[in-house]
């Protein structure tokens, strides 16, 4: 089922026969990217630790953003999730919203951005805590990077991405992002750099897996955001940097037990976790199967548990069962790091 959106009020970039950067080979006309999959969050590190994930089926769990040249801008939306986009302003949609950050982004160089015509492959659910704003922005972005010839540094094009995706809480927010156009376990650094936001990739043992579970509800981001607390008492500040430097170190180290023991959210989960009821019970069943740890995807409402590769079966189960006995429609992955992140497909 496909959605077709072609909004007239979008900006006009200029000529299709602009050259946007100075290179010597020609700019193509037309260029594909797909963004993986993100958990933000990452249990034990609220706004500043993200995954890339990748499913071990091989199928595609994430966004593709074809961009071509065009006369117009104007954007075509299809896949299994183009009818959660219905109705929805074409303006406020965050592929469009990458264009124009993009787009001023590299005017700001004194570079010229093409009109585009997008068609954006929504292969996940919205507000389902899995990255599907995060990977539609940034396959967008890599995608108009392919076809302006790469103006931006890494660098700069995270902050772009970090922009649009917090355009609607504040700040940059950059643990779905990152991870996504990245790949792997990503840290976030101070985000405020003048040089653009830094991050540094963070191992994760190759036998351990992660599996995801969606119960086939959204939880908007805005709505999980808002059910937070403003401050944190002083004790709770103090057990989540001891648990998230913790995590770090036994990452660092590949202690399985300071990973079990880490890999918790003292955060969000105790204030997140009635979005989804059933949410811990499906938690004691993945921990009963052999799992180290787990927590809400991102703000919700999916979950996940990391476990070694024998486990993972008994893990997917156990989470699966106890969230259909909820009356959920459960779809569930079994997924390793991506280590990619955001490639450019054609």
């Amino acid at each position: 089922m496909n959605t077709f959106l072609c909004p007239p009020s979008l900006p006009n970039y200029g000529q299709t026969n602009c050259e946007s950067t100075p290179t010597e080979a020609p700019l193509p006309q037309r260029a594909k990217a797909y963004a993986p999959a993100s958990m933000g969050n990452f249990a034990a590190g609220f706004d500043f630790l993200g995954a890339a994930l990748r499913p071990l089926n091989g199928e595609p769990m994430g966004n593709v953003v074809e961009a071509t040249r065009a006369e117009r801008p104007s954007l075509l939306v299809e896949g299994p999730y183009a009818l959660c986009l219905l109705g929805c302003e074409p303006m406020n949609n965050l592929v469009m919203a990458a264009y124009r950050a993009y787009g001023a982004a590299i005017e700001n160089r004194g570079l010229c951005a093409f009109n585009v015509a997008f068609r954006l492959e929504m292969h996940l659910p919205p507000g389902s805590g899995l990255g599907s704003s995060a990977s539609s922005i940034v396959a967008a972005l890599v995608s108009l990077q392919a076809l302006h010839g790469h103006p931006l540094a890494p660098k700069e094009l995270l902050a772009v991405a970090g922009r649009v995706e917090g355009a609607h809480g504040g700040g940059l927010h950059l643990d779905n992002v990152a991870p996504s156009y990245l790949g792997g376990l990503r840290l976030i650094l101070d985000p405020s750099d003048e040089g653009g936001p830094e991050t540094r990739s963070l191992p994760w043992p190759e036998d351990l897996w992660i599996v995801v579970a969606y119960p086939g509800i959204e939880v908007p981001t805005a709505m999980a955001r808002q059910a937070l607390p403003y401050e944190l008492p002083l004790q709770q500040s103090v057990l989540f940097a001891r648990n998230a430097a913790g995590l770090v170190n036994a990452l660092h180290s590949g202690d399985r037990g300071d990973i079990a023991r880490t890999l918790w959210d003292p955060v969000a989960e105790p204030y997140r976790a009635a979005f989804v009821p059933g949410f811990q019970k499906a938690k004691i069943a993945a921990l009963a199967a052999g799992a180290l740890g787990g927590s809400l995807s991102g703000s919700g409402p999916s979950l996940f548990a990391a476990c070694t590769p024998d486990c993972a079966p008994a893990v997917e189960r156990g989470m699966r069962q106890s969230l259909e006995a909820e009356g959920y429609q459960v779809r569930t992955w079994i997924c390793a790091l991506d280590p990619r992140g955001a490639r450019v497909l054609s």
